[in-house]
Order: C-alpha cells, then sequence, then structure tokens
C-alpha cells in the first residue's frame, strides 16, 4: 500500500504553535511566581496594619448567623432547615410564551395616573432538550412586560431570542458554554480549532442577556456582563438586534448596571485588554454630539462610544469581577474587591470548554480597594482600602462636602454565587451554611477628599483604610431609589431580602438612610422581585410615589401564576396588586426598568 509522506508545511505549522504553547506556558509560570509573591507580601502588609479602633466588616456580621451546631442537629432529625423559603421559585421553566397582552384580576386600586410598562429580566428555563444549565446565571432569558393604563395592568413574556437561545433551541442541546455550565462537546471541533478559538474571545461566547434592561437613546436594552446588548420592542417583547461593544472599543467584559444620566447619556465600567495588562475604564455613550450640540439617535451614540476614565488592575493576570459601580457629580467610584478572574485559567477553560465560574479567585487576605476617579480629566483622585468585601450591587453615591459616601450591599465573601447553582438551589434544606454564605447587609462607606492645597503630596496619594457602618440590620439585595437622586445626596432605598433564614424571605423593604430605620412588606407564600419606585405626577417629597415589585406564588399549587403588587412608597402599604393566571410556570425575575409612557 502507498503511503503518502507527511506534509512539510503542515509539521512546520505544528512546531510553530508548540513552540508558541511552550513559550506562553513558560512566560505565564514566570508571572504567576512573581503575582503570588507580590500577592503573600500585599496580605502580609495588610495582617501587619494596627486595627485598634477599627470597625471590621467581619464584626459587622458577628451574631448573625444561627448557631451551626443546633442547625446540624436539626438536619439530621430530618428537619428542614430553612422551611420558609422556597428556591423552587427560581428554578420553574416557561413552556409557553404569552406574546399578546392579557388582562389581569385588580385587586384594591391601581393609581390612573401610573402609565408605562414595568419592564423585567431574568432566568426563564433551565432546561433545553434533555440537557439543565447548572447556574441560575445561565438560564435562558425570559422577559416580561406589566403594562399600566388607565387603572388597568396587563401582562405578556417573550423568551430573549439571542443568537446562544436560537442555537440551543435548534440543537436541542446546550451548544454554549454560559459562567457555570459547560456546553455539550461538539465532536466536529479539533484540538487546533479549540485553540485557535482561545483567541478570539467573541468566538463561542454566549449572548444571552438575561440579567437587566436599560434604556440608551429612544431604545431599549438587555444586558449580561458579556459586552453585547440586544435591543427590544418594549411594548411586544419582540427581539430586534444585538450590538457587539466588543468590536467598537475593544472591551472584554463591562457591567450589567450602566449609569444613565439626566441628559441621556450613557457610562458604564468595562475591562480592556492593554500591552501593560488590563484596565478598568469608564466608557460614555454621549446623548449629545459634543462638536455640534444636537442629540444622538441611539446609533450614533453607538458609534460616537469613547473611553473618559481608565486605571490598571492591581494584580495583571488577576483582574477584579465587576457587576457594578458608582458615579457622582464629579467622580466615578470603582470598588475593586478581591475576587478576580484568573487569566490563565479562563484561557484554559476556553481551550477545554470549561465554564468562567471555576477561573474566579478569591483572595480573602487581601483589601477591597476603592478608586475615586476625577470625571473631569479621568485621572485617580486617591485610592481607599477597607476590608475584603464581595459585592453585586451599590445602592447610590454621593458627595456631601470633603467626602464622598458610597452605599453598597456587602457580603463577607463570594459565597453567594455558589448559593445560585441549581444543585445548591435544590438543596438548600440541606446545607446548614446556605443562610451564612448568603448573608449580606447593606453598609456606607465615608471617603473623605482632600482637596486642601496644603495636603502633602504623600498624604494624598497613600491608601486611606474607611471602616464602613451598618444602614440597617437586614439582608438586601436588589436595591433600587428614586432615580432622580442617583449620584446625589438621598434618604431612601428599596430592596428585597436575602435572608434565607428570616420569618419571612419573600419581604419587600424600605430603608430611612437617615434615621437607620427600616419598613417591611411581606404577605405569606409570596416572593417579590426588584423593587422599582415610579414618582408621582407632582411628588414634593423623594418617597412621593409608588414601588412597584413583580410577584410570584411558592410551592406547587400556583406555579402558574404571576403578578404585580403596587405600594405606596411613603407609607410602605400595599394599594393595589394585579393577578394573571397563565399557560405554564412563571420563574422570578432578577432586574429591570420602569418604561414611562410606553
Amino acid at each position: 500500500m502507498k503511503t503518502t509522506a507527511p506534509s512539510k508545511k503542515k509539521v512546520s505549522l505544528k512546531s510553530i504553535i508548540t513552540i508558541k504553547i511552550k513559550s506562553i506556558i513558560q512566560r505565564y509560570k514566570i508571572y504567576q511566581i512573581r503575582l503570588m509573591q507580590g500577592l503573600k507580601w500585599i496580605g502580609a502588609s495588610w495582617k501587619e496594619t494596627p486595627v485598634s479602633g477599627r470597625t471590621k466588616i467581619n464584626d459587622l456580621f458577628r451574631g448573625l448567623d444561627e448557631d451551626r451546631d443546633l442547625l446540624v442537629k436539626r438536619l439530621k432529625a430530618g428537619q428542614n432547615l430553612y422551611p420558609n423559603c422556597d428556591t423552587s421559585i427560581w428554578l420553574r421553566n416557561c413552556t409557553r410564551e404569552i406574546s399578546s397582552p392579557i388582562q389581569g384580576k385588580i385587586e384594591g386600586h391601581i393609581p390612573e395616573w401610573l402609565s408605562g410598562s414595568l419592564l423585567r429580566n431574568g432566568p426563564g428555563s433551565i432546561r433545553v432538550g434533555n440537557y439543565e444549565f447548572k447556574h441560575l446565571f445561565d438560564s435562558s432569558a425570559l422577559l416580561h412586560r406589566f403594562a399600566f393604563k388607565n387603572g388597568t395592568v396587563s401582562y405578556q413574556c417573550r423568551f430573549l431570542e439571542s443568537n446562544t437561545y436560537k442555537q440551543n433551541k435548534a440543537a436541542q442541546r446546550i451548544v454554549v458554554t454560559e459562567f457555570g455550565t459547560k456546553a455539550c462537546p461538539d465532536p466536529c471541533k479539533t484540538i487546533f480549532q479549540r485553540f485557535s478559538n482561545v483567541f478570539k474571545w467573541g468566538e463561542d461566547q454566549s449572548d444571552n442577556a438575561m440579567i437587566s434592561i436599560y434604556p440608551i437613546g429612544d431604545e431599549y436594552y438587555t444586558l449580561t456582563e458579556y459586552p453585547i446588548m440586544i435591543r427590544i420592542n418594549p411594548t411586544t417583547l419582540q427581539t430586534l438586534n444585538s450590538t457587539d461593544i466588543a468590536r467598537m472599543i475593544g472591551i472584554v467584559h463591562h457591567t450589567a448596571h450602566p449609569h444613565v444620566e439626566a441628559d441621556g447619556a450613557v457610562f458604564n465600567l468595562a475591562t480592556v485588554p492593554k500591552i501593560n495588562g488590563p484596565h478598568y475604564c469608564v466608557v460614555k455613550f454621549p446623548r449629545f454630539n459634543p462638536e455640534t450640540g444636537c442629540q444622538n439617535s441611539t446609533d450614533e451614540m453607538f458609534r460616537q462610544i469613547c473611553i473618559v476614565a481608565s486605571i490598571k488592575c492591581r494584580w495583571p493576570l488577576h483582574p477584579g469581577y465587576m457587576h457594578s459601580f458608582g458615579m457622582t457629580e464629579h467622580y466615578f467610584v470603582i470598588v475593586e474587591q478581591p475576587l478576580s478572574v484568573s487569566l490563565s485559567s479562563a484561557i484554559l477553560n476556553k481551550f477545554k470548554g470549561n465554564p468562567l465560574s471555576s477561573a474566579f479567585k478569591w483572595f480573602q487576605d487581601c483589601p477591597t480597594l476603592i478608586h475615586l476617579i476625577s470625571r473631569c480629566d479621568g485621572k485617580t483622585v486617591k485610592i481607599y482600602e477597607s476590608d475584603a468585601l464581595f459585592y453585586l450591587h451599590i445602592i447610590n453615591q454621593y458627595e456631601e462636602g470633603n467626602h464622598v459616601v458610597i452605599d453598597i450591599c456587602c457580603y463577607r465573601d463570594p459565597s453567594m454565587l455558589d448559593c445560585m447553582f441549581v444543585e445548591a438551589l435544590q438543596n438548600l434544606n440541606k446545607n446548614p451554611d446556605y443562610a451564612t454564605m448568603f448573608r449580606s447587609r447593606p453598609l456606607r462607606f465615608v471617603l473623605p477628599v482632600y482637596n486642601d492645597s496644603t495636603t502633602s503630596d504623600n498624604a494624598r496619594n497613600s491608601y486611606h483604610y474607611v471602616c464602613p457602618q451598618k444602614l440597617c440590620d437586614l439582608g438586601c439585595e436588589t436595591p433600587r431609589i428614586n432615580d432622580r437622586k442617583i449620584g446625589n445626596k438621598y434618604r431612601f432605598f428599596y430592596a428585597i431580602s436575602s435572608d434565607v433564614d428570616a420569618k419571612n424571605p419573600g419581604t419587600l423593604i424600605k430603608v430611612d438612610t437617615y434615621k437607620k430605620t427600616c419598613s417591611t412588606w411581606s404577605e405569606r407564600n409570596i416572593y417579590p422581585s426588584e423593587p422599582i419606585f415610579v414618582s408621582s405626577p407632582d411628588a414634593q417629597g423623594e418617597d412621593d410615589g409608588v414601588v412597584l415589585s413583580s410577584i410570584i406564588w411558592g410551592g406547587t399549587e400556583n406555579t402558574n401564576q404571576a403578578g404585580v403588587v403596587i405600594l405606596d412608597a411613603k407609607s410602605w402599604t400595599e394599594i393595589g396588586r394585579a393577578i394573571f393566571v397563565t399557560e405554564s410556570p412563571v420563574p422570578k425575575c432578577l432586574h429591570g426598568w420602569f418604561a414611562d409612557g410606553v
């Protein structure tokens, strides 16, 4: 039998690739050694810092957790550890969309002046064919619309038809690796194709934008943390088109919570790879053309996107994980927590097709850094440090005198991300550490800004330790405020409970930051979502208006039911609600927006 000699070109290509891989691995090992030496030095220096007179973050959580030994005894006795919390509300699978609005049963009173759409985004189905996603953040995005007009409310829901959703649906399997879920292997891909895709960050990347909804110009977009925004029709919930921000400005990640200024300009925090390491960059989508002063269309806002501030990540191989950031009149506030993404692990995961979550690294002994950046010139004004903490959502931030105040929903560590794995949610009542892992508290950090010209350069540039104070003693998540107060001094914020061991985990919370007091609303077996404030037409006070929250019911009897509750924001009492019977289960949602007049 005649055999064909191997091609010299192919052998040469393999040799070149092998040499390059070995070179990359060798350089990584050197960088990794240097990085770990630096981290050990930082950790040692942090531990040696005198702590007398400081309120440590762990101290603010002391006494909140139930005795673990008692929980273990209850577990051994066959008791449910958290009998009041039903996590199945996150794991329901919507099987029938509601394309045409349906009318709901009204209880109480719906204000006549309330006109617009409460748009919601979140998990819609954890199942694709015979396969299931492993993490809640991977679930196929489901959009909801509660439309208010003349005292009536209608409801509809539709899946976000992202490319990932359409590919999964066509293949009836998970074809794209998500945050916590590995895709089913594609037998057609060779090892060299997988290696090539490592350096094509947009390839095989999920665009399942299931976290939030924000207005950009005259349009509405769904967002996730990968820089692809998907435009939707706010009245039909139809998926229109997507915009790949990564291709426009070279970013690899952005937060799911941008800031929309009063003039319509949009700002977001992104991670941008550069020659000297990754940087955190604030990007701007300008609503007005700076040269002509004319208002930009939405497309023009995207075309004129620009970087207005940039700072280098503290660890070149471990950029921090960012989910939100702060903005005041004069400053950007970037909170760099010690939860990072290992670039080497991320590259290896991409080659192997493993999920990003396994590339997360938590440095417990390293401080949280808070960067104060000037909006005027994009330069760092000062860097502050505090204890290690994990956060997803910043409540608000504002300037007061010679200080910047920032309020954050804080956790002791990122364990709550592990709590959102499907298996963890299903086994909630078998885990005596679950409530502790999910424990959060709203904390306030007061940052002194040294603008005195007599202050020395060393004092101005040195890190300043900040001790937080607790705003209330309830676990708060998905916080919202009166949008007119964003970036300004405010008094009230609204949130849902994050205490799974509470008497009623389905609680809506109003916090008075002046008095450090709380008001709560709850009803047995009802689980509300992120509360959104809508100001009344002739509002006089900050809380003069209503708070809207979509609701679902726990248990197995009312899975095919959705609703929305309207609370008077001032008295924190229910005004009315609308209840809708659906043809398939409705899961709990995450974030949304009130589209006025839509």
